[in-house]
């Protein structure tokens, strides 16, 4: 799950910024002014849980016609409770990477022609 920061105050996701201050980030709503501290801790986006196992997820590029490559690894990190059948199918399938859910592919105007 991609993490979700938003302003506490106006709910502002873009024009933020944040400076490192000991065990946390000290962040600022650029929109509201709001100022807040988010901890460094990982934790699931839906739950709150801090139950969390790093995966690799594949970055894919096009390479030629419709093949698809592998070109390189980033880990996600995902809840055991809220990713539990992603988790499953990741370890069914070791050493493979998570496939990413949307992939490059070749635009409606070349199916026909």
């Amino acid at each position: 799950m991609p993490l979700d920061i938003r302003c506490p105050s106006c709910s502002e996701s873009e024009n933020l910024g944040g400076s490192r201050v000991e065990e946390a980030i000290r962040m600022q709503c650029h929109t509201c002014g709001t100022e807040w501290d988010r901890s460094l801790a990982k934790t699931c986006a839906a739950c709150g849980s801090s139950d969390l196992q790093a995966v690799p997820l594949a970055i894919v590029e096009k390479s030629r016609g419709t093949q698809l490559s592998i070109v390189g690894t980033r880990p996600v990190h995902l809840c055991t409770t809220c990713d539990a059948e992603v988790l499953r199918h990741y370890h069914d399938h070791r050493p493979n990477p998570l496939m990413p859910t949307d992939l490059p592919t070749i635009g409606q105007e070349h199916l026909n022609g």
